[in-house]
């Protein structure tokens, strides 16, 4: 069976560190539909601290299931093709104003990237919290004008007002 993983490369090794936080984050997001699990974890063997400089037994790679999406944590270290971008963003759907409070509150780490729903982590990892009303209104021609001038402005996303645009 086919399994897709979404290799998140961590420079600083911090990768089991941000595993647990996002399980942590997702299992204690309100209204119980939002789930975490953990994973494999994977330990550098001696042969590859030898060749990578790795301290032999440290954790290579974490792995959890993020709401049904698998994902690993790869530590890494600081090579420089591998720094992470917003270039690459993991949307979650919240279908409460609680919810995107919840995830906002933990995901959003530096304000000066924050907008119209996207955060960065204190990972460095980029994030998308966002309503997920939001995408079926967006595909309305009639409400996406109104609806992306709401938005659009915002850093946190505010349901009521995402919904009062669209009605």
């Amino acid at each position: 069976m086919l399994r897709m993983i979404n290799c998140i490369w961590f420079a600083q090794n911090n990768g089991e560190e941000a595993v647990n936080y996002y399980i942590e984050t997702f299992n204690s997001a309100p209204g119980g539909n939002h789930k975490g699990q953990l994973g494999d974890i994977t330990k550098v063997p001696k042969a590859s601290s030898e060749i990578s400089g790795m301290t032999e037994g440290s954790t290579m790679t974490a792995e959890c299931i993020l709401d049904g999406v698998n994902f690993m944590a790869l530590n890494g270290g600081p090579v420089e093709q591998f720094k992470l971008t917003g270039g690459v963003s993991f949307i979650v759907e919240c279908e409460t104003q609680e919810e995107i409070d919840h995830f906002w509150g933990r995901l959003s780490a530096v304000p000066e990237v924050e907008q119209c729903g996207w955060c960065k982590d204190k990972f460095g990892v980029t994030w998308q919290i966002t309503p997920r009303i939001l995408d079926e209104l967006m595909k309305n021609p009639k409400k996406a004008e109104k609806v992306t001038q709401v938005f659009m402005p915002m850093k946190k996303l505010d349901l009521e007002a995402i919904k009062k645009a669209g009605a």
